[in-house]
This record gives C-alpha cells, sequence and structure tokens, in this order.
C-alpha cells in the first residue's frame, strides 16, 4: 500500500496512525518527506506494509522535488494499493489534478482519503473531489485518526489474513535483479550510517543496497526522515539506516531538521553497529568528533569510514590514519576503512567488517576465562582486584570486585580495556568497566 499527495497533506500522519509508529517526521512545514519510508501495519487481522512518500509536485525541474517524484514512482509500481491523500480544508490544487492524471495513468487501484475532515461540516463538502475521476472517496482526519474504518475495510478487502506480504530482500553481490535468497533464521544485523551533512552516507546507503534507495543531492540536509534498506550477503542480513546529518546545536534552525537529529539518534540507539562517515575531502571536524562522541556514550559498535578516497588530494593513508586517531582518541579501538561511495570502490568490504565488530560486541567470556585472565596480570596499581565477571554485551561490560570502594581509576582501567583486547578481540566496540568492593 503506497501513499501518495501533494506536499503537506498530511501523508505521514496518516502513515504513522497506519503503522502505530512515529516512523514519518511530521510538522508544518511542507516536503519534511524525501525519501520513501517503510512500515509495516495491521488491520482486522491483515497485516501489510505501507510506504509514504514524498509531497509529489509534477513538472518541477529543481533537483529534489524530481528526485522525489522519482522515489515516488518506483514505490507505486510495485503497489496492490494506492491511497491518494488531499487537503478536505482546502480547494483542490493544479498539483491535485496533474498527480490525479498520473495515478489514472497508472492503472492502479486508487483510494482517496480526503485528511483534515474532523467535522460534518467539511463532510458534506467531499462531492467536489469527486470531479478527481475517483471512485472511492473517504474523509478522514489522520491527525484524530478518525474514518479509517471505512477506508481500510476498502483498500485490505482482498488482503489475505495472516500472509503478510514480505519486502523481497535484494543481492548486495548479485545486483536488484536478482531472486531474494530464503531469510536467515536470525534477525538482521541493524546499521545505522551517522555523519554531518553532505559526507555521503546516502551515496554509501545507495552503493551497500544496490539501488538508489535514497535521494542523493550537492545540497547539505537532503535526508530528513531515516531511510532504511535491507539485504543480505552471504546468507547474513543487514539491515541499512540512513540518517538525517547531524549539525551542531544553534545551527539547526528548522523544525524538520531538529527532529531529524532526534530521529537519528533515536536511530542510534536501535542499531548494533555504527557506520561513521568522514569526508576524506575535508579531513576530521570537530562536529565529526561530536558526532562520534554520540555512538561511543551508546555503546555501540563503531566502522570508521573514509569516504570519497577518490578525491582527495592526500594520498598516503596512514597519514590520514594518524589525523583520525589524533581527533578521536577516545575511538581507538574502531577500524578504519577507505571508500568511494559513488563509484562503489572499497564498500564490499563493510559487510565482512560489519559482521566482525557485531560479532566482538556480541561476545561473552565465561567467568573462568576471566578469572584466569586476572591471573597473567602485571597489575601495579593500588587496587587489589579479587575476580571479575562480565554482566552484559553490546557493549561488553565487566564487574570487577577489588578491596576498594572507590572508583577504579582511569589508567586502571584503559589498562584493563588494552589487555581485554589483547586476550579476547573486542575490536570495533567500546568496553564499559564497573568496579565494585567486594
Amino acid at each position: 500500500m503506497v501513499i501518495v499527495g501533494r506536499p503537506n497533506v498530511g501523508k505521514s500522519t496518516l502513515f504513522n496512525a497506519l503503522t502505530g509508529q512515529r516512523r514519518s517526521i511530521v510538522g508544518d512545514e511542507p516536503g519534511i518527506t524525501r525519501d520513501r519510508i517503510y512500515g509495516q501495519a495491521v488491520y482486522s487481522g491483515r497485516k501489510f506494509e505501507v510506504i509514504d512518500t514524498g509531497g509529489i509536485i509534477q513538472n518541477d525541474e529543481e533537483l529534489i522535488p524530481t528526485q522525489i517524484l522519482k522515489q515516488a514512482r518506483v514505490a507505486l509500481s510495485t503497489a496492490s494499493q494506492v491511497i491518494f491523500v488531499i487537503d478536505g480544508r482546502a480547494e483542490i490544487t493544479g498539483a491535485d489534478r496533474e498527480l490525479a492524471k498520473m495515478l489514472h495513468k497508472l492503472g492502479k487501484p486508487v483510494s482517496v482519503a480526503v485528511n483534515k475532515c474532523d467535522t460534518a461540516k467539511r463532510d458534506s463538502l467531499m462531492h467536489e473531489f469527486h470531479s478527481l475521476g475517483f471512485e472511492h472517496l473517504f474523509p478522514v482526519s489522520a491527525e484524530h485518526r478518525l474514518g479509517f474504518e471505512d477506508l481500510l475495510d476498502h483498500v485490505t478487502e482482498w488482503f489475505a489474513k495472516d500472509a503478510p506480504p514480505k519486502r523481497p530482500l535484494r543481492s548486495a553481490d548479485a545486483g536488484p535483479a536478482a531472486e531474494p535468497p530464503p531469510p536467515p533464521p536470525t534477525m538482521p544485523i541493524k546499521v545505522a550510517i551517522l555523519g554531518r551533512p553532505n559526507v555521503g552516507k546516502s551515496t554509501l546507503l545507495n552503493a551497500l543496497t544496490g539501488s538508489e534507495r535514497a535521494i542523493v543531492s550537492p545540497i547539505a540536509g537532503t535526508t530528513r526522515d531515516a531511510v532504511d534498506e535491507t539485504v543480505t550477503q552471504a546468507g547474513t542480513e543487514f539491515t541499512f539506516v540512513d540518517t538525517a546529518g547531524i549539525r551542531r546545536k544553534g545551527k539547526t534552525k528548522l523544525m524538520a531538521e531538529k527532529l531529524s537529529v532526534v530521529m537519528a539518534i533515536r536511530h542510534l540507539r536501535m542499531a548494533h553497529v555504527a557506520l561513521l562517515v568522514l569526508d576524506a575531502s575535508e579531513g576530521v571536524m570537530a562536529l565529526d568528533a561530536t558526532i562520534a562522541g554520540y555512538a561511543d556514550e551508546e555503546g555501540r559498535a563503531v566502522i570508521i569510514v573514509v569516504n570519497k578516497w577518490d578525491v582527495t588530494k592526500e594520498r598516503d593513508k596512514n597519514k590520514v590514519i594518524e589525523q583520525i586517531r589524533d581527533n578521536l582518541k577516545f575511538m581507538d579501538y574502531a577500524p578504519i576503512v577507505f571508500v568511494s561511495a559513488q563509484k562503489r570502490a572499497g564498500v564490499n568490504a563493510l559487510f565482512g567488517l560489519v559482521k566482525k565488530v557485531y560479532a566482538a560486541a556480541s561476545r561473552r567470556v565465561t567467568t573462568g576465562e576471566l578469572n584466569r585472565f586476572v591471573d597473567t596480570l602485571k597489575w601495579e596499581h593500588d587496587m587489589k582486584i579479587y575476580y571479575l565477571t562480565q554482566t552484559g554485551f553490546r557493549p561488553p561490560t565487566f564487574m570487577v570486585f577489588t578491596d576498594k570502594a572507590a572508583k577504579m581509576h582511569f589508567s586502571a582501567e584503559r589498562y584493563l580495556m588494552n589487555r581485554f583486547r589483547e586476550k579476547f578481540g573486542f575490536e570495533g566496540t567500546p568496553i564499559v568497566i564497573k568496579s565494585k568492593r567486594r
């Protein structure tokens, strides 16, 4: 089921109401949604997928409206039902009529949701919208969740019960035309793509998924909603989430951009692994360190992805690595990868590395192994360690039982972390150490 309409008619509000999640950003500014957003909904025992699209304006030659229309066409090509949302509080516009013409040519079942009909007076004006040429019109109020029953009774009438249509998985190896492989029994590894605006996050998502999943433009801040796509590679399922570029506080003035930053951090918290994207042509900026700090504080496994390596003047990787380590000292555990997302060079190596750091972050060490490990330490600090145990994972968390009530000194913590990494690996993941008096 695909939701379409011109900007600011309430598509994202309807999408959020149908899916029961605040997946799409909602606000008074027109054109907030740009990429297509996927969600799952259930009605009367029928499960179905819902796709929210950006506000469509036909015959607009500007880059972003053109790309929004392109994204919407991709969604419409796979739709079994289309919900055409129009504003019940306004007159029919030229954009509404142009979009209606496109939908008639499409030949898909179309239901018109006349939104913002929250009073009986507005319901009485429904007949005006029949001029668009569609048989099935439904007055609804997405904000107040009114009128959904008749709309959903109609659009889900032919949907099978207890047989949810599954979104096909694309193979990152075989390309978009490949047959979807059988889903693995495990849950996908969730990967958040983070970075400041215009470092190439959306281009990287498209390169990883082998599709034009996210809108790419030279305009900083093009992505607002988080855009996700699931692929399988070598039998493992990955869900990549392209988040909005995170800006400095005070630099973000539009409501949509402020919400985008909040949603980006929320998706970071839901992820297993973070890809921190840097722009090789600009070096490490202060904002890069701030964003890296978010990932470290949330305890996510991290891979530092140096993008645009094909256009940078500095060709010595060791110098770039040294600069990154100097500026991101707290993230010395994160592996560094050099890629050109636009040319899709070096991107395939990320799949194996994501699996590796995910496994490291999920690793459990038995208490017996840890106590044998304690016996090998050259401990020169004024706090005696009796024993330690692992109390959590993602990130690996350890409780150290000592002879003192005071918190373990930073240098002692650092020594333990380094020995943990030497003995057990833990590449790409922060380690949390807590101390307690026995």
